[in-house]
């Protein structure tokens, strides 16, 4: 079985895609702003689904974070490209994704020196299904309330990716969380 190349698309400082470059080779020191997504899965009981990454991820391995994230590939919308990734790394198919925040963009670099620079939509979603991860992606998994997943994002952000922490801080997706909350 031959490997799929994966790419990201890159953008120039008005968000026009400028290019693309394939994925194993983006994320360094020197990452060019590239497009992304973030994806906040929902159950039946408004639990956010909360995974912590693989330890063999190049940027931020073993730490919790949202409950899936990824880059949409040449050609791909990122609704289709939030479906996919949502099934390759949790084994879940999922609802049709909301976009909730179309603006978020952040930049930060983890311990080792590798950079994120990503303009990256948030959606949020739901799922009947239990995950299955990939594990080269995923090595744990928790169903949290909304409420313990802010309340543990505000004790000890470090624990979590920084763009997850950013994220639950914006007004919009603060907005959408209280309305999963009541």
């Amino acid at each position: 079985m031959t490997a799929v190349t994966e790419y990201v698309l890159l953008l120039d400082d008005k968000l026009n895609i400028s290019g693309t470059m394939e994925k194993s080779r983006v994320h360094t020191a020197a990452t060019p702003l590239h497009l992304a997504f973030s994806c906040y899965i929902f159950n039946a009981q408004n639990e956010l689904l909360l995974t912590r990454r693989a330890i063999g991820k190049v940027a931020w391995p073993g730490v919790w974070t949202n409950s899936a994230c990824g880059h949409p590939q040449p050609g791909e919308a990122l609704p289709d490209a939030v479906i996919r990734r949502c099934y390759y790394e949790l084994g879940l198919a999922i609802e049709t994704p909301t976009l909730i925040d179309e603006s978020f963009q952040y930049y930060a670099t983890d311990a080792s020196g590798i950079v994120e620079n990503e303009y990256c939509p948030v959606f949020f979603t739901r799922t009947a299904s239990r995950p299955q991860p990939n594990e080269d992606e995923v090595m744990d998994f928790s169903w949290i309330p909304v409420e313990q997943v802010l309340a543990g994002v505000n004790a000890v952000p470090a624990a979590y990716s920084p763009w997850m922490v950013e994220q639950l801080r914006r007004p919009l997706i603060q907005a959408a969380l209280k309305q999963k909350i009541s």
